[in-house]
């Protein structure tokens, strides 16, 4: 792996859970796609440093389960009438 994409890597996945962001809002401050982020945040710092990995993979499997309790709640009080 090429050492600047092992050094985006890391500078992702530092980001992430120092801040707690999404994929989408590490992928806009780092100017990468949201498919760039999610391969070197699943696969490629798996193999860099999988304790960081664990990490990163906690705060986004925590954004995720925000997300669906909105989706939840948004969806539970469509279309009921007052």
């Amino acid at each position: 792996m090429k050492d600047y994409i092992e050094e985006r890597v890391l500078e992702l996945a530092r980001y992430i859970t120092e801040t707690g962001a999404t994929v989408r809002s590490a992928a806009a401050r780092f100017r990468v796609s949201k498919s760039t982020v999610h391969k070197d945040i699943t696969e490629r710092l798996l193999e860099i440093n999988p304790g960081l990995a664990a990490e990163v993979k906690e705060v986004l499997e925590k954004n995720k389960a925000q997300r669906d309790r909105k989706s939840t709640r948004l969806n539970s009080s469509h279309g009921k009438l007052s």
